[in-house]
């Protein structure tokens, strides 16, 4: 993280910057989106800095995953919504660079 001090990402996921925390583990820590698409919209951001997908390391890689089946079951247990989008976007489509994934209720 020392290196990546400007990093929005490593910023948030390692809460140097204010953030609405809804899980974390040792690979990863989600929050409230800040500019939400719909209510309950969580961001899950590797603590670790990873730019894009392929440079996730396996245990990390897993850790996103695991998160977003749960939230996706907590997010449709609080607000019932039709249906749950999960996306990832890499490279310039990135605001943070720095990997992170939306599970958004819609």
């Amino acid at each position: 993280m020392k290196d990546n001090i400007k990093c929005v990402g490593c910023s948030l996921s390692n809460k140097i910057a204010p953030v609405n925390v809804v899980y974390e583990n040792d690979f990863i820590c989600c929050i409230l989106d800040h500019d939400p698409f719909n209510e309950g919209h969580v961001m899950i951001i590797p603590i670790e800095h990873f730019e894009d997908v392929d440079e996730l390391d396996i245990e990390t890689a897993n850790a996103v995953m695991q998160a977003a089946r749960l939230l996706s079951k907590v997010i449709r247990a609080l607000y019932k919504p039709d249906g749950v989008t999960i996306c990832q976007n890499g490279g310039i489509f990135s605001e943070l660079t720095h990997f992170h994934m939306h599970v958004v209720p819609r």
